[in-house]
């Protein structure tokens, strides 16, 4: 499918081909492990194991690679999966990366406790201030690591200006995606290396299916990933990479939804006495809200705010709420609470990533905004 069609336009259609058997407009779920060829070596479509290719994941690789505007996407088992494989085949013992002093507690997780028993050395550094992530360069930086917005502290960096400290360095730079989407924002078009999605998050919409995936646009190193992908082997099973391109199909019209509801969450939020600060792009006085609006579609559906109480009080805030669900996870349709402390950043605790003890973060739904507020209103008390 032409990449000229609108975004809304490629999410249902890209990828997304009659099939050429019954003419069904959803791709078939390939629950298959092998498959026949017509001789030695005489491969079906280039089929052979479904480790290597599966016709329902190549369906939603040829739909990430369009949504993202890059040459290849590649789906994993878990958004973890993904980076690991991406740190493997860019990374080698003794190479060092720059990580964001505001990052997802499992990907901190994976440099401090697995990349660094493997040789690979990171700094932590600010990314929203391009001084601080050039000053964390060492001559053996391979990657530059950016999550914009971030994860729970919903900072941003200015991907353009990034980009720029890693070119003059030689280093790749790889944005995660997960909070935005692509319909929000699309790193590869602002001159990022790579990008990397929990396709549990947005993309699949709907807090059924667990996934990661890659895309680039450099047709060598799609090739090299790919190699890899084939290699350790965590690959999206058929039925996880359906769901995930069912979800994607809605994408643009959930994300518009979030958005909306966010926007009112967070207005209430800065005007309610027992809340400290609220971190929310979409807010003038937020230090990275110019950047955002220059790179982003939109502010997108996650707010993040502190209790004035404290620690104490922030947890109660999350045991109060009830159409809030108090779990861990985030961009279903459903709105979720947390405590990134005690629970998704617990892995970050002790480090130059902790996170704020008060901090309560939220993944706004597509409920009632009216409904939402009102349970907010009541579990500050």
């Amino acid at each position: 499918m032409s990449d000229q069609h609108s975004f809304e336009t490629l999410a249902i259609h890209a990828g997304n081909t009659a099939d050429p058997l019954t003419g069904a407009v959803v791709p078939p779920i390939y629950q298959v492990s092998t498959y026949k060829q017509d001789g030695v070596g005489g491969l079906r479509g280039g089929y052979e194991y479904s480790r290597s290719a599966n016709p329902t994941r190549t369906a939603l690789e040829e739909n990430l690679a369009a949504l993202e505007g890059g040459r290849r996407g590649l789906a994993f088992a878990s958004g973890l999966a993904a980076e690991d494989c991406l740190l493997r085949t860019l990374l080698t013992p003794g190479d060092h990366v720059v990580i964001p002093n505001d990052a997802y507690g499992g990907t901190f997780r994976l440099f401090a406790k697995v990349a660094s028993r493997w040789g690979v050395e990171f700094s932590v550094a600010d990314t929203s201030d391009v001084a601080a992530v050039r000053a964390a360069l060492t001559p053996r930086t391979k990657a530059i690591w950016v999550e914009t917005p971030s994860n729970p502290l919903l900072g941003i960096t200015d991907i353009a200006a990034v980009v720029q400290v890693a070119r003059q360095a030689g280093a790749r730079l790889v944005v995660d995606n997960t909070f935005a989407s692509p319909y929000l924002q699309q790193p590869l078009a602002l001159g990022a290396d790579v990008v990397v999605h929990s396709t549990t998050k947005y993309m699949g919409g709907h807090s059924d299916v667990v996934g990661g995936a890659l895309v680039v646009s450099d047709p060598e190193l799609a090739e090299e990933l790919a190699y890899h992908q084939n290699a350790m082997g965590a690959v999206a099973g058929p039925f996880d990479a359906w769901l995930v391109l069912r979800g994607i199909k809605t994408l643009a019209v959930r994300m518009d939804r979030h958005t909306e509801n966010a926007t009112k969450v967070a207005d209430l939020l800065t005007r309610h006495p027992k809340v400290s600060q609220v971190l929310y792009p979409g807010l003038p006085e937020h230090p990275g809200h110019e950047v955002a609006a220059k790179q982003m579609k939109a502010f997108g559906g996650m707010v993040s705010f502190r209790v004035a109480g404290g620690e104490e009080a922030a947890v109660e805030v999350c045991n109060r709420a009830k159409l809030f669900t108090l779990g861990e996870s985030l961009g279903g349709v459903e709105s979720l609470l947390e405590h990134p402390g005690r629970m998704t950043h617990a892995s970050a605790a002790g480090s130059p990533l902790e996170v704020p003890a008060d901090l309560v973060r939220l993944s706004v739904g597509i409920e009632n905004g009216d409904d939402l507020i009102a349970d907010l209103t009541q579990a500050l008390g």
